[in-house]
């Protein structure tokens, strides 16, 4: 774990800046009240649906300079809002276009608990949903009134993820976070397209826990989560990114895994937070990238997406995230398994939420204003995906090495869409794990093609070192062990 640390600390050290990327408001015309979920509904009428806390969804057309929206679903009369409670998640079923099938996640007081329920929508209309169509499919009582998760989203494998805050109040009063017996500090997955009659849903077959004889329920998928806020699944690799927010010191970013354990209340991001449990790490599942509560961090994490737009190319397969209380956006790229995160804007916006649309392009939404954002780069074409396709930094061989390995590296032959019909100027060096320059390997201007050097390292201790590519808008990053 402490080489893990140290790949977290080093990788502080590399940011760049991508000042092709800019914010812009993608609805100038529109605002809405308390928005906690922007959603499409994937049925190629280019619509999108925002949430509101207080009980309502609304659709509009999905142009920048459209100017009206109607309201679609209104439970506000019936609901308990305020605070982090309320109407907090919208999901469409896969097959949303043939039977219109929407599902909500939202809370109710007396007693205050957490309801999972699915409405009829007319799906070729923007009509007001007709809330007598309501199934629930799932109550799960809430002992206080934060931490109520509220993500809810089908997987590419068509089952419904939820998540579940560990029940509220502060440090995990009632354990929920390692207590598999209660669907609270969890992930849970259901199969919504079965049913008995006494269950409007099914375990899927595969699910973690399914007969086990522990005592745990069947439907958690994964464990030990503060309050998962926001989850997505990756378009393409199918991986799910669950931002978990904080106690008191760390932000955490989690790639969830069935029966995985991600560690609360034992373990805050990579820190023991409850010494009475004898921070006993065995079988826990550590994030795979935190942030500090500071300025230059934030307090409370929202989750995003990977992002597979064509707006940005600077952008592309980085999971895009951001900070509610600071307004920090991050870009976040996991390479050979070291996290690579790089700040994309410091904004003043309260952001609660992230949502793509058909066209996988990324969106958020600031909380005090009601207003949408998008992002603008570098529009992506044939040239510069192959660009990307193409620069890399392959692993060292030998390693574990001593005293020298071979490095392979390869400079594309198109940048951001223009054909490099010269040079460019690339940079590799080598850093301790302090952050610490120890080699500069190369310095100079080479033509698109495949590179081999040998780094020797006769004069330097056993550790662990990086080496770090830099050319253009592009960077790498690999670890290196050198054992003497």
């Amino acid at each position: 774990m402490k080489v893990f640390k140290y790949i977290f600390l080093i990788s502080l050290l590399f940011k760049s800046i991508f000042a092709q990327i800019v914010i812009k408001e993608a609805f100038p015309n529109l605002s809405f009240t308390n928005i906690v979920d922007i959603q499409s509904a994937n049925d190629d009428t280019n619509r999108m649906f925002v949430v509101s806390q207080k009980g309502y969804i609304y659709v509009f057309e999905n142009r920048a300079d459209v100017t009206n929206y109607k309201t679609v679903l209104n439970i506000s009369s019936t609901i308990s809002s305020g605070g982090e409670r309320g109407l907090l998640g919208l999901a469409f079923h896969p097959n949303f276009k043939e039977n219109g099938y929407i599902y909500v996640d939202y809370t109710i007081g007396n007693p205050l608990r957490t309801v999972i329920s699915r409405f009829y929508s007319d799906p070729q209309s923007s009509e007001e949903v007709d809330i007598t169509t309501e199934l629930v499919l799932l109550e799960v009582l809430q002992p206080y009134s934060n931490h109520n998760g509220g993500q809810i989203s089908f997987g590419p494998d068509d089952y419904l993820y939820i998540s579940f805050g560990d029940g509220g109040s502060a440090n995990d009063p009632d354990s929920n976070g390692q207590n598999r017996s209660t669907l609270l500090g969890s992930i849970i997955r259901i199969d919504v397209d079965s049913s008995t009659i006494d269950q409007p849903y099914k375990v899927p077959a595969d699910n973690p826990y399914l007969e086990n004889n522990e005592g745990y329920l069947e439907e958690i998928f994964a464990s030990g989560l503060r309050n998962a806020w926001r989850f997505s699944f990756d378009s393409e690799s199918g991986d799910l990114w669950a931002a978990d927010v904080g106690q008191g010191k760390w932000e955490e970013i989690n790639i969830v895994k069935s029966g995985g354990n991600y560690g609360w209340n034992t373990m805050e991001g990579f820190d023991c937070f409850n010494s009475s449990s004898g921070c006993d790490q065995t079988g826990l599942e550590l994030p795979v990238w935190q942030y500090g509560h500071n300025s230059d961090g934030g307090y409370s994490i929202t989750g995003g997406f990977v992002y597979h737009g064509n707006n940005a190319y600077e952008l592309q397969n980085k999971y895009i995230y951001g900070d509610f209380v600071t307004g920090n956006i991050w870009m976040l790229e996991m390479t050979n398994n070291i996290p690579e995160n790089e700040l994309i804007s410091k904004t003043d916006y309260q952001i609660s939420t992230f949502g793509v649309d058909e066209n996988n392009e990324l969106y958020f939404a600031d909380y005090n204003t009601g207003k949408i954002y998008t992002f603008e780069g570098t529009k992506v074409s044939v040239s510069n995906q192959n660009d990307k396709i193409n620069f890399s930094l392959h692993q060292n061989y030998p390693n574990p090495f001593n005293p020298s390995t071979k490095i392979k590296y390869s400079i594309p032959a198109v940048s951001n869409g223009i054909v490099a019909s010269s040079t460019k100027i690339v940079t590799i060096k080598i850093y301790d794990i302090l952050g610490k320059e120890v080699s500069e390997l190369v310095n100079e201007e080479q033509s698109p093609g495949e590179y081999e050097i040998v780094f020797d390292a006769k004069n330097l201790s056993s550790g662990i070192y990086f080496a770090r590519l830099i050319t253009g808008n592009h960077s790498k990053t690999i670890s290196m062990q050198l054992l003497k």
